[in-house]
């Protein structure tokens, strides 16, 4: 006879009941635009509109008003996390009168450690990873007599994140196919059983990023190496938690990997399409359908976008390189003889081309050409690839060397 699961439907409902009017029960809507771009029907599940700009405050606040509704003697809280579980049980412990302590990694972003600190949380950054920040927190807290709220492998934080799964199925009751971000595990944990009791047939693919895949290796029985840092900070966990681990392979289908590169265009694209900002986790079930869409066509699938915090200079990095990889800016190098009004006939060209100039460099002593020659370096704004060829094509037809990088 199989061991009760860690975490049920009853518990799933209970946090819904403890959760209603104080998160948002967030929009679920479809895309119709990125709908056509994979060909399959798109629901977007908006968690980055919570308070906290995630939905790790639904775990968390479950977590602390289970213990209040326990009567728990609590002398304060304290956590580890990347920012969005930091932010969650800070915001929460604040409204409810308790103090919380945060440990955070040194490569938190800097918008998410003082969003925590505005919270009133005192934070502690310590490590260079998760791992070490976890490991840190657990140490404090019984040094401390702190209650230690963790991150995903808790049954209170699991259910909390479930009541996202019914949300999305009541909402979108032809929903057939659920794509979540996985981390440490507690949001398609949760989410999973959720959905294994409203549908049990939904398809449920759980989505890693190549640097830190964790799950994938811990279910798969795969070796993939592990890397240092990645855009998707929030689902940077080195070790799954023994809970979610065995949820997820009783009740997840499939585990994918995506690389940083489909990240980064899932970002842009949800910027771009749905005016939406989401972080690197954010954006990964968008990621999973752009890198393999016949593995959803003709589906109908749920995504949730379940972060919004994003370090505005990485932003800014990912938005540019985002414009380059769709032709919307481009660096073309034109080599000519170093002559009075080489660089005005260049631009004239650019200019009656169409594309507008963001950079210039004018080149002699670094340049591999002759003495005689100049390599002009140019930035340029164009509509896409084909225009950047277009461009190319019109000073090659004026007798200059150039070509696009």
């Amino acid at each position: 006879m199989a061991a009760p699961r860690a975490v049920g439907f009853a518990d799933i409902e209970a946090a819904a009941v403890r959760l209603a009017g104080q998160v948002l029960d967030t929009p679920c809507l479809e895309s119709k635009t990125l709908s056509q771009i994979v060909g399959a029907r798109v629901f977007l599940k908006f968690e980055n509109l919570q308070f906290t700009a995630s939905f790790k405050e639904r775990g968390a606040l479950n977590k602390l008003a289970a213990m209040r509704e326990r009567g728990d003697a609590i002398r304060g809280v304290i956590a580890a996390s990347a920012g969005n579980h930091a932010q969650g049980v800070a915001h929460h412990a604040q409204r409810l009168g308790l103090r919380a302590t945060i440990v955070m990694p040194l490569s938190t972003p800097l918008v998410k450690v003082e969003r925590t600190r505005g919270f009133g949380a005192e934070v502690v950054l310590h490590g260079e990873t998760f791992d070490a920040a976890r490991e840190h927190a657990t140490m404090r807290a019984e040094r401390d007599a702190l209650t230690f709220v963790h991150p995903f492998d808790d049954p209170l934080v699991i259910a909390g994140q479930g009541t996202i799964g019914v949300e999305m199925l009541r909402a979108v009751p032809e929903l057939d196919t659920l794509v979540i971000a996985v981390g440490g595990g507690g949001l398609i944990s949760g989410i999973a059983t959720a959905a294994r009791q409203l549908k049990p047939d939904v398809r449920i693919v759980g989505v890693q990023t190549t640097r830190f895949p964790a799950m994938v290796n811990a279910i798969q029985g795969t070796n993939h190496p592990q890397g240092t840092n990645t855009i998707a900070e929030g689902i940077a966990v080195g070790q799954p938690g023994a809970i979610t681990r065995e949820l997820v392979r009783e009740l997840v289908d499939d585990l994918v990997l995506v690389e940083e590169g489909d990240i980064e265009q899932a970002i842009v694209m949800l910027l771009d399409i749905e005016k939406t900002l989401v972080e690197g986790a954010g954006a990964a079930g968008l990621a999973a359908l752009l890198k393999e869409p016949g593995r959803y066509a003709g589906r109908t699938v749920g995504l949730v976008l379940c972060g919004g915090n994003i370090d505005p200079l990485l932003l800014a990095s990912i938005l540019e390189r985002g414009m380059v990889r769709a032709g919307r800016l481009a660096r073309i190098r034109v080599a000519a003889r170093d002559s009075p009004g080489v660089l005005a006939r260049i631009t004239a060209i650019v200019a009656e081309a169409g594309a507008n100039i963001d950079e210039v460099h004018h080149q002699r002593a670094f340049s591999m050409l002759s003495a005689q020659s100049v390599e002009v370096e140019l930035v340029v704004q164009t509509r896409n690839p084909a225009h950047v060829r277009e461009l190319v094509d019109a000073l090659r037809g004026q007798g200059f060397e150039a070509r696009s990088e």
